[in-house]
């Protein structure tokens, strides 16, 4: 893994970080004992960027990631979590500066820290990215010592255009993957000029990519691949990146003649995110601890080949660009 600057912010990541929804819930029943596991493995290989958020769990993924640091000791990974989705109904008007306040609080208690590294908005609705007193808060809470610094996880490439237009906002959580290829065009090229960081998420497209996925995969009841195919609990473009079922599994069969031997689709699949230099940090997410290795390793992965890159603009012109370009 390779290290650099988190955009503008005092801190070195590595460009594979820790993404740990997965261990907080929606991904089907996993154990805090595997979930723990998951994160010493990703840290004992090195990763120095964990990814979470308060309610992954209700703010079990905070407490699980506090209590595996301490237990750890020496120093510390950076941290960033989001606020905002704690909110019900979630709207624009309920991101005041008492509000979000009161969720970093509760997330400083959840991490055992005195200051957040990073807390983004999560995946805010796009009036809030139209009200300059939302940031205005933000400039005081750190201003305060409550966070170190704060950025945007967004849906659509059109909001993050608009969040960077905010001084204060080092940062950008957006999907990027090979079924998601929209942000690596003007939205980098305006992130790079900003020197802005750039957090990919979602980067196996909800295990798509990961080759193992088959038509008869069975998904838990509290799996968000089950209960959000449709867009039920949240954006529908976090579940299989937006990308139809059977599009999907037709397109990695596809993807599939593109990866060399000897690697995995999933580590075929991070590489290829890691192939743009907009990119700080990728996150995937881990179910267990050999899933953390095998994140980690893909970074170690040869560069791909122009052809390679090339193939893989074809299949999502051709294929998935249709359902998911300009919707997100």
């Amino acid at each position: 893994m390779k290290h650099h600057a988190f955009g503008r912010m005092p801190f070195t990541v590595t460009n594979v970080g820790f993404g740990a929804w997965q261990i907080g819930g929606s991904w089907g029943d996993i154990s805090e004992s595997d979930g723990r596991a998951a994160l010493n493995a990703a840290l004992d290989a090195g990763m120095t960027f964990i990814d979470t958020a308060d309610v992954y769990g209700d703010g079990r993924s905070e407490k699980i990631i506090a209590d595996v640091l301490k237990s750890r000791g020496g120093k510390r990974p950076m941290v960033a979590t989001k606020a905002g989705r704690r909110l019900s109904p979630h709207v624009a008007e309920g991101y005041t500066k008492a509000n979000l306040e009161g969720f970093i609080d509760r997330s400083l208690t959840n991490l055992a820290v005195d200051s957040l590294d990073l807390v983004q908005l999560h995946c805010p609705p796009r009036d809030v990215l139209y009200q300059p007193e939302v940031f205005e808060g933000l400039d005081a809470l750190q201003k305060a010592g409550k966070i170190k610094g704060y950025g945007v996880s967004v849906e659509k490439v059109e909001d993050g255009l608009k969040a960077i237009e905010y001084p204060g906002v080092v940062s950008i959580q957006i999907i990027y993957n090979i079924f998601r290829q929209r942000p690596d065009h003007l939205f980098f090229q305006e992130a790079r000029r900003r020197n802005v960081a750039i957090i990919a998420r979602v980067p196996l497209a909800s295990g798509l990519l990961s080759g193992k996925i088959t038509r008869d995969t069975h998904f838990a009841s509290d799996d968000h691949r089950n209960f959000n195919r449709n867009g039920e609990a949240f954006d529908v473009g976090e579940t299989f990146a937006g990308v139809p079922f059977d599009v999907g599994l037709r397109a990695v069969e596809e993807v599939r003649k593109l990866v060399p031997q000897g690697a995995t689709m999933a580590a075929f699949a991070l590489r290829w995110i890691l192939m743009s230099d907009a990119v700080t940090v990728v996150i995937p997410g881990a179910r267990n601890g050999e899933q953390a290795r095998a994140n980690a390793a893909a970074a170690d992965l040869a560069p791909l080949s122009a052809d390679v890159m090339a193939a893989t603009r074809e299949i999502y012109g051709r294929l998935i660009a249709p359902h998911v370009h300009q919707r997100w």
